[in-house]
């Protein structure tokens, strides 16, 4: 009995850490769901001046830049970068795991399509 409630201590731990890299989850002061079905995910993220997100993980998406601003962005192995994005760019992510930060002036406001496998 002891073993199964392991077992069981195991799975909701391991699935509660999952479900905590869900950007819905551990960033929802930043960002909102606005559709989802069996292909895609749709989020919009708004990051002001000096807001940092918590780690979480994305599949493949594509980012669609509402209004732009400079970002630093720290991946889940540790590298670090910086970038400027500009309003109206489109760009097409491989699925990742990071946080990200608003080093800039602006609010930074994105739409997000997170591609779902078939």
């Amino acid at each position: 009995m002891k073993k199964l409630a392991l077992v069981i201590g195991l799975l909701v731990l391991s699935s509660q850490a999952a479900f905590a890299q869900d950007p819905l989850v551990v960033n929802a002061n930043t960002v909102r769901l606005k559709l989802e079905n069996a292909r895609v995910r749709v989020l919009e993220a708004t990051l002001k001046p000096g807001d940092k997100e918590n780690l979480h993980s994305h599949p493949s998406y594509v980012v669609y830049v509402i209004e732009g601003g400079k970002v630093r962005n720290h991946t889940a192995d540790g590298k670090v970068s910086e970038s400027e994005l500009k309003t109206g760019d489109a760009l097409y992510r491989d699925p990742l795991t990071h946080w990200s930060e608003n080093i800039g002036t602006t609010t930074i406001h994105l739409i997000l399509v997170e591609l779902k496998e078939k």
